[in-house]
C-alpha cells in the first residue's frame, strides 16, 4: 500500500475544541489513516478555550507571515506529535483572531464573530504556508466545512504555478450545508485572487456574496459528505442544498457519500469509563441497572414496564425541536418516560420547563450540556430520539444502537443509512423509522416502540440487532483512502471567467 502524506485542515478537533460532529471526525479519522501507516497532519486554530493540560507536550514551530487583505500578520506554529505513529497536530497560534471565548460566535451577542472571513481566509493561507516552511509536501489537503474551504481555491487559483504544491489534491468533506461561510462582496478583495473570478456563474459569488463553501465544491477534485444519502439529499432541492444544490448537481460526478464512524473504545458499553455498570451483547444485566440508578439521579420513579426515551440535541427546529413540541402532550400521554439533554432556542427551554411541570413523573428536561450525562442516558435509556429536519450524518443514532438503546429516528442523511426499520413480522430491523416530517409520523414511530416494548423477547432481539452492527472507523478510513485516490487521478477544476 503506498503511504500517502495528507494534511487535514479542521476548525475544531476533539478534544482540543468542538461544537459539533465535525470535531468528532476529526479527532478521530486522521488518527486512524496514520495508525493504517499514512503520514497525517491535522492543522486547526489555537483557540484560547483549550485546556492548558492538553498542551502540556507541544513543542514551538516556525513563524509563520502572510498577507490578508494587504494587512501582513504572523501566526506561531505549536507542534503536537504522537511518538508511536507518523501523525502530528499543528496549532496556528495568532491571539488577536483566536484568543476569544466562543469558536465562531461571540458568546455576549449570541452572534457570529464579525471579522470570521478574515480569520480563516488567514487560517487557510497560514495552513499552506507552514507546510512549505516545513517542507512537507501534502499528496492530498483534506479540508472540511466552509472554515477551510478556501484552500482548494487558494492551491487551484493562488498557487497554480507554485512547484511545491505541483503533486498536491483536494478533497472537501461537507459535514452541513446549512452552514456556508457567507460574506459581503468586500470580502473577495481580501482573498488576493484575480477579481476576475468574482463572477455570477463563478466559483465564489452567491447571490452578490462571497460564498466560501461554493468555492471548494467549485474547486476541489472530490468532494464528499458523511452519508450516501446525504450526499443524494443536498443535490435535491433548496431544503437540503441550501441554494447550492445547483452546483452540486454540476459536481456530481465527483461527489462521494460516507458515513462517519464511531470510536467504540470509548462510545462502547463494555469499555464506557462514564456509567456506573458496564455491560456487553452477552451479559445485559447492566442496562437495567444504569437505568435503575439514572431514573433515580433524577428524581423519576423507576417504571419497568414503561420505556424511558432519552434525547442528546441542539434544542432548535433543525433537530426536529418543532414536530416535537406540536406532539409533545400527545408524546407525554403515551406510557413513557423521556430525558432530554441539550441547550438551545429560548423557546425549548421553555417549552421543556412548562412540560416537566405538567408531567413531574415522565419528564426531566437537562437543559445543559454534560458529556457524563450524554454517556448515562445512551446506557441506561431504552430508546433514543432522533427526528431530524435534515442530519448529515449523525452520530449518536450509531451510539444507541452499541448501548442497545433502540433508536426512533427520521428518514434522512445518515439516520436512514443506519437504522433499518423494525419488522416484528419478520423478525428485523434496528430500530423505529418515520418518514414525513409531521407531528403524526413522529408519534406514530414513538407509539410502535412503546408498544413493541411491552413484548420483551421482541425487544430484546432488536436491541441485540442493533449492537451487532459495525461502525467502526476502520471501515470509514479506508473508504477515504479510496477517495484521496480518486482525487490523485483528477485534474485541478479551472475557471476562465
Amino acid at each position: 500500500m503506498e503511504k500517502l502524506k495528507v494534511l487535514f485542515a479542521s476548525p475544531e478537533v476533539v478534544p482540543y475544541a468542538k461544537t459539533g460532529g465535525l470535531a468528532d471526525v476529526s479527532g478521530i479519522l486522521p488518527r486512524v489513516l496514520a495508525e493504517m501507516g499514512h503520514e497525517v497532519k491535522v492543522i486547526m486554530p489555537k483557540y484560547a478555550g483549550i485546556s492548558p493540560l492538553l498542551l502540556e507536550d507541544v513543542t514551538d514551530g516556525p513563524s509563520i507571515e502572510t498577507t490578508t487583505g494587504g494587512k501582513t500578520e504572523t501566526a506561531n506554529i505549536v507542534r503536537l506529535r504522537d511518538p508511536e505513529i507518523s501523525y502530528e497536530i499543528l496549532f496556528v497560534d495568532y491571539a488577536p483572531y483566536f484568543d476569544r471565548p466562543g469558536l465562531y460566535v461571540d458568546p455576549d451577542t449570541g452572534l457570529d464573530y464579525t471579522d470570521n472571513d478574515d480569520r480563516f481566509i488567514f487560517f487557510c493561507r497560514v495552513a499552506l504556508e507552514a507546510m512549505k516552511t516545513l517542507e512537507w509536501m501534502p499528496d492530498i489537503v483534506h479540508a472540511n466545512d466552509w472554515q477551510t474551504g478556501l484552500l482548494p481555491a487558494f492551491l487551484s487559483a493562488g498557487k497554480k504555478d507554485d512547484p511545491f504544491f505541483a503533486a498536491s489534491h483536494t478533497v472537501f468533506t461537507i459535514h452541513n450545508m446549512g452552514y456556508q461561510g457567507i460574506f459581503p462582496a468586500e470580502s473577495f478583495d481580501k482573498l488576493e485572487l484575480p477579481k476576475a473570478l468574482f463572477y455570477p456563474t463563478g466559483p465564489f459569488e452567491f447571490w452578490g456574496k462571497v460564498n466560501f463553501m461554493k468555492s471548494a465544491i467549485g474547486y476541489s477534485d472530490v468532494i464528499n459528505t458523511v452519508s450516501e444519502r446525504y450526499a443524494v439529499e443536498i443535490q435535491s432541492s433548496d431544503e437540503f442544498g441550501c441554494g447550492l444544490e445547483g452546483v452540486l448537481r454540476s459536481r456530481n460526478n465527483d461527489l462521494y457519500g460516507i458515513v462517519n464512524g464511531v470510536d467504540y473504545n470509548i462510545w462502547s458499553p463494555s469499555k464506557d469509563k462514564l456509567i456506573p455498570y458496564k455491560y456487553s451483547l452477552s451479559n445485559l444485566s447492566g442496562k437495567r441497572k444504569n437505568k435503575v440508578e439514572l431514573v433515580g439521579r433524577l428524581g423519576l420513579p423507576y417504571r419497568e414496564q414503561a420505556p424511558l426515551i432519552g434525547m442528546i440535541t441542539r434544542l432548535v427546529d433543525q433537530k426536529g425541536l418543532d414536530i416535537i413540541a406540536s406532539a409533545a402532550d400527545d408524546i407525554l400521554s403515551l406510557d413513557l418516560q423521556m430525558i432530554v439533554l441539550g441547550t438551545g432556542d429560548k423557546k425549548y427551554h421553555d417549552l421543556f420547563t412548562s412540560l416537566r411541570a405538567k408531567y413531574p413523573d415522565k419528564l426531566r428536561p437537562l437543559l445543559i450540556y454534560d458529556n457524563n450525562m450524554a454517556h448515562w442516558i445512551e446506557a441506561g435509556a431504552d430508546a433514543f430520539l432522533m427526528p431530524s429536519r435534515y442530519e448529515p450524518c449523525g452520530l449518536n443514532q450509531m451510539y444507541s444502537l452499541k448501548y442497545g438503546t433502540v433508536p426512533i429516528v427520521r428518514a434522512t442523511g445518515g439516520l436512514a443509512d443506519t437504522v433499518a426499520d423494525v419488522d416484528p413480522a419478520a423478525d428485523s430491523g434496528t430500530g423505529f423509522v418515520f418518514n414525513d416530517y409531521d407531528p403524526e409520523d413522529l408519534l406514530r414511530a414513538i407509539e410502535r416502540a412503546v408498544n413493541l416494548y411491552g413484548k420483551k423477547r421482541l425487544w430484546r432481539a432488536v436491541m441485540k440487532e442493533g449492537m451487532r452492527q459495525d461502525f467502526s472507523w476502520a471501515s470509514s478510513a479506508r473508504k477515504y483512502v479510496e477517495l484521496y485516490r480518486k482525487a490523485m487521478v483528477k485534474a485541478r477544476p479551472v475557471y476562465v471567467p
